[in-house]
């Protein structure tokens, strides 16, 4: 395993990336703006050089340039190819509760949108952002100068790259011991194909109890007193008068409780008591010894500040007792000191010790990362970058050897080497083992495709219990990110459908080896999802249903049909569709590119237009390796009441997250959707006119009616140059008769156009007299009210200015680039 890197940006004292430390990641460069919190992160050598400590101004190009030239000089010596992680955590008094002063930030979060910018220059496998519970939803100005949430901000600059999981958590349940409500982002590269955010989300920890935590430390009754071997564990002074301030309360109350007038916080002034303000509450307030720690702020230094009394002792809590609740080790250096120097110090020379640097260790810590979380996400990290996906070759030797092609053999094999392989290799054995996935148009769904389908799900944060419905599981892979998902709800129903038995008898041994929690009830269903009489309505519909077109002589075709608005497919997908509508209030399905653009499924455009449809992912080829198959998913309402304007739409193909006016993409002056059109499309369409051909395409003839010379010549694709017919040695073929074949009504018409079908590179020539063209030639023929065309506009269709006009006009497609009745429609004519 090579050497794994990081780089840490507004880091302060560098307590929560020590967590990368401790799992042994390089610092490659990290970033702060006090010195006096960087040196702390010299005194644990964090970085092999001292160039890597860079202060300064993040957003000033100085500062900047150090941190690339830091990045190139690893490259150089040590031949890093590639940062693995960025973690940022830029600061956040314009988002703060506990900021009262609150003020508008210079340029909106500034610091927020350099991070973002950093992650894109870099290009990290991974990113962290973690910042106040308010950060996603806090204005910040973009990139492109447009004001908007963070949470939007970092979507539109990093969605195309990144799958991303924002999650508002209480850090006390991952790792820390105090209460700390806090949003953690992960990004996670996309070409990562096996890894999801989900996958290096901090593992969920129980907090300790503050009386679990300080079992070991000493009582420290006394104002001023230092533990004798720990003098981070100290008594810090404060006004004597405030003593009777806190004396007398028990765990949880507050001096505000007090009913004596005296013990009440107050200020005299002229002679008269005024009583403090307790704006949030928990002033002056006792903790408990029976829960986890408070949440601990950058003031913990005083009585005044937000629950920092100790439980029974009358002082704030200590530094080595934040420092726990902090999940802050002890080997952690805050000098250059050594413990052991410290604690041999005087007890004069500790005070002052104290009272130079206490206050500046305080702030760091209130303003951390606790670093048990970090250390949490950085072993993941590790541990799942070992653990990488099997090649085609190490399945299919798994496969002969153990013969896992046999039902009860995969099962044996799955039930021994579960906890070996781990579950991303298991779900692969599965799925490729299946000797019916072909039958049955069954395809392995990669985590992080799965996952750009499970992340826009919506939370259904008021309901309670939830009811999902799968209509063709396959191996399962959604369901673990469904899991992590809705793992907070009381009860999550998720019902499992499937044609085939075998599958589901592997999937239960599975999910049975994944434990997964008593709040999810999974229910098996073996059947036909589209001929199965469901009696519940569904939260959710998710999956991805096969892809396989039946016979139109299909004894159930006829059934499949019914009750269907698209009468014009006998693709199984589409079916899938609509009975999904009809069962879920959202549906999320992953199906075929071909959904987008093709005459044949106009009308399941239409019904999802109907609803609201939210988004649309591109996945191009991308999706499943090996199968030569363009697929989208999208992400449909079908019960609101209320249509939004906009879609979203994210692109593996261009890496782009975006979202965009409906009425701009489904304009209905084009014959289907234009997911990608832009300004440039459109100053190049208001150079033509459009809908002015008809197509045909021969598909009768074949090479078997072919041979090499004859009294017509056969075109093809090749043989199509710009407004000329290409000759190409031992490519041309020919045929005697055609008059049995629907393509000889075009032979020696004139102004007939020929243009190769399924290129992304257009061109044309006319018809010349005495030849013909086969299926991979589309004829065009002018539509009578528009005039003829003419070598220019063909010409034209042969500029790079058309080419990139037809690859939006084309979705950016690379196998659903048929000539059809829909798609001709690009080709125009230029006008006068």
């Amino acid at each position: 395993m090579k050497t794994l890197t990081y780089i840490s940006l507004f880091s302060s004292a560098g307590i929560g990336c020590f967590g990368f430390k401790e799992q042994d990641f390089e610092c490659v460069a990290t970033n702060e703006l006090l010195e006096k919190r960087l040196k702390i992160q010299m005194y644990n050598r964090k970085c092999r050089f001292d160039s890597g400590y860079i202060l300064g101004d993040i957003t000033q190009t100085k500062t900047q340039n150090q941190l690339f030239a830091e990045i190139d000089k690893w490259r150089t010596q040590f031949h890093l190819k590639e940062i693995d992680v960025i973690m940022a955590t830029p600061p956040c008094q314009g988002m703060s509760v506990a900021n009262h002063k609150k003020t508008n930030e210079l340029g909106r979060n500034s610091l927020v949108v350099e991070s973002i910018r950093m992650v894109q220059n870099i290009q990290p496998k991974f990113f962290i952002f973690e910042n106040v519970k308010a950060f996603l939803n806090t204005l910040c100005t973009d990139t492109d100068g447009i004001d908007k949430p963070i949470t939007n901000a970092i979507d539109h600059n990093l969605g195309g790259n990144y799958n991303i999981l924002g999650k508002v958590v209480n850090l006390k349940d991952y790792g820390a011991h105090s209460s700390r409500t806090r949003t953690l982002v992960i990004g996670v590269r996309k070409d990562l194909t096996h890894i999801t955010p989900f996958d290096i989300f901090p593992a969920k920890q129980s907090a300790k109890t503050l009386r679990e935590l300080f079992f070991r430390l000493p009582e420290i009754p006394k104002m001023g007193d230092i533990a004798e071997t720990d003098i981070f564990h100290a008594y810090r002074e404060f006004d004597s008068r405030m003593l009777a301030w806190i004396e007398h309360l028990k765990e949880g109350q507050s001096a505000f409780q007090n009913q004596e007038a005296h013990r009440i916080p107050h200020q005299i002034k002229n002679g008269e008591m005024v009583v403090n303000q307790n704006k949030n509450g928990d002033k002056y307030a006792r903790w408990f010894w029976d829960k986890e720690g408070p949440c601990v702020h950058t003031r913990n230094d005083i009585l005044a500040s937000q629950n920092t009394i100790h439980p029974s002792e009358n002082r704030v809590f200590s530094v080595r007792e934040l420092m726990l609740m902090m999940s802050i080790p002890e080997n952690f250096q805050w000098t250059n000191k050594s413990f052991t120097q410290l604690n041999q110090l005087t007890l004069p020379e500790k005070k002052a010790w104290l009272k130079k640097e206490e206050l500046n260790i305080r702030h760091c810590i209130g303003e951390a990362v606790p670093t048990g979380v970090i250390n949490s996400i950085a072993y993941k990290i590790k541990s799942i970058l070992m653990n990488t996906p099997l090649s085609t070759q190490e399945i299919n030797q798994q496969i002969k050897q153990h013969h896992l092609t046999d039902t009860d053999n995969l099962i044996k094999f799955i039930e021994c080497y579960f906890d070996v392989l781990g579950l991303t290799k298991i779900l692969q054995l599965a799925e490729y083992a299946n000797a019916d996935r072909l039958h049955h148009a069954a395809f392995f769904t990669r985590a992080d495709i799965a996952f750009s389908v499970v992340k826009n799900l919506p939370d259904f944060r008021q309901k309670k219990i939830l009811r999902i419905l799968e209509p063709a599981v396959g191996i399962g892979n959604f369901i673990p990110l469904l899991i992590e998902k809705y793992q907070d709800k009381e009860k999550v129903i998720l019902d499992l459908v499937d044609i085939d038995p075998n599958v589901l008898r592997v999937l239960k041994i599975i999910l049975a080896k994944l434990n997964i929690a008593p709040n999810f009830e999974i229910n098996f269903i073996e059947n036909d999802f589209l001929l199965y009489e469901f009696k519940e309505q569904y939260d959710i519909v998710v999956g991805n249903p096969p892809y396989k077109k039946i016979s139109t002589v299909h004894d159930q075709l006829h059934q499949y049909r019914q009750g269907c608005l698209n009468q014009d497919t006998n693709n199984l997908f589409a079916f899938f569709i609509e009975k999904a509508m009809k069962l879920g209030k959202f549906v999320s399905l992953i199906v075929p590119k071909s959904l987008i653009n093709t005459p044949e499924f106009n009308q399941t455009r239409t019904l999802l237009l109907q609803n609201n449809l939210m988004k649309i992912a591109d996945y191009g080829e991308k999706a499943f390796k090996g199968v030569k198959i363009e697929t989208v998913s999208f992400l449909v309402e079908t019960q609101s009441k209320k249509i939004q304007d906009d879609i979203l739409i994210e692109s593996y193909i261009t890496k782009t997250y975006q979202n965009i006016t409906k009425s701009y993409i489904f304009d209905s002056k084009f014959p289907y959707w234009l997911i990608y059109r832009n300004e440039k499309f459109d100053n190049i369409m208001h150079k033509m006119q459009f809908g002015v051909f008809s197509v045909f395409r021969d598909r009768q003839i074949t090479k078997q009616h072919t041979c090499n010379s004859g009294k017509y010549r056969i075109l093809k694709s090749r043989n199509i140059g710009n407004n000329n017919i290409v000759n190409i040695a031992d490519y041309d073929c020919y045929i005697d008769d055609i008059q049995t074949f629907s393509v000889a009504k075009f032979l020696n018409q004139p102004d007939i156009v020929l243009i190769p079908n399924l290129s992304y590179y257009p061109r044309a020539c006319f018809l010349p007299e005495n030849t013909i063209a086969d299926g991979s030639v589309a004829l065009l023929q002018c539509l009578g009210n528009f005039r003829q065309p003419e070598k220019r506009d063909l010409a034209y269709y042969a500029t790079e200015e058309f080419e990139y006009f037809y690859r939006v006009a084309r979705n950016f497609g690379t196998r659903s680039l048929n000539i059809d009745n829909n798609s001709v429609f690009f080709f125009g004519l230029l006008k006068d």
